[in-house]
C-alpha cells in the first residue's frame, strides 16, 4: 500500500470516527471537548491546569466547561491532597455510568470499521 494510499485512509477514517463520536456526544448532550474530557477522565483524576493543556483550552475556557459538567453531575472538583493549591478534577459516579455508556455506543457504531482494520491486518499476513 503507497503512503498515498495509508494517508487517504487515515484522513478518511479520522472523519469517519470523529463524525461518529460528534454525533453519539449531540445525541447525550455533549460537545466534541465535553466527550473529550470523559473519556479522559475515566480512569484518572487531573489537575485543571493539566487537563486544559492536555485539550488545548485556556484555563477559564475549561473552567466553564467543568462548571456546566458540575451542573449536570458529571463532574467534580476538589483540592489535590498532596498540593493544597492545586484544584483536581474527576467524574462523579454519573459521569463514570454516562461515559461508560457512550463507550459502548461508539464501540458498537465503529465495529464495522474496526472489523475492516481487521480483514486488511489478516490479508497483510496472507502469504500469497
Amino acid at each position: 500500500m503507497s503512503t498515498d494510499a495509508v494517508v487517504d485512509a487515515l484522513v478518511r477514517t479520522s472523519f469517519e470516527v470523529m463524525g461518529t463520536l460528534t454525533r453519539i456526544g449531540a445525541e447525550h448532550d455533549l460537545s466534541l471537548t465535553q466527550l473529550r474530557v470523559l473519556g479522559i477522565l475515566r480512569d484518572r483524576r487531573a489537575r485543571m491546569t493539566e487537563l486544559a493543556a492536555y485539550l488545548g483550552l485556556d484555563k477559564s475556557t475549561l473552567s466553564g466547561l467543568v462548571d456546566r459538567a458540575e451542573k449536570r453531575g458529571l463532574l467534580a472538583r476538589e483540592k489535590n491532597p498532596d498540593d493544597r493549591r492545586v484544584v483536581d478534577v474527576f467524574m462523579t459516579p454519573a459521569g463514570s455510568e454516562l461515559a461508560d455508556r457512550v463507550y459502548v455506543e461508539v464501540r458498537r457504531e465503529l465495529a464495522p470499521l474496526i472489523d475492516q482494520f481487521e480483514v486488511i491486518r489478516l490479508l497483510d499476513r496472507d502469504p500469497r
